[in-house]
């Protein structure tokens, strides 16, 4: 049986990439050539598609020039 539960802080984590990258004016295309990756593979990582990995959550927090702490934020304590 598969347990669900950390969806909801996976999608926080997703949104809060979104809107750091919405923030600093970064496209997709952008953010796909800086990881190596197209396009289409990171708009995937982004809609929750393909399971994002700690080597990707590292490499964008670094394109983003922020802590991966920030974009880990789930609004829970």
């Amino acid at each position: 049986m598969q347990n669900d539960s950390h969806i909801p802080n996976l999608k926080a984590v997703l949104t809060n990439i979104l809107r750091e990258r919405n923030r600093l004016g970064y496209t997709q295309d952008y953010m796909g050539m800086k990881m190596g990756i197209s396009q289409n593979a990171y708009s995937k990582i982004e809609l929750g598609i393909t399971n994002i990995t700690v080597n990707h959550l590292f490499h964008i927090a670094d394109i983003f020039g922020c802590p991966v702490t920030e974009l880990l934020k789930t609004g829970k304590r």
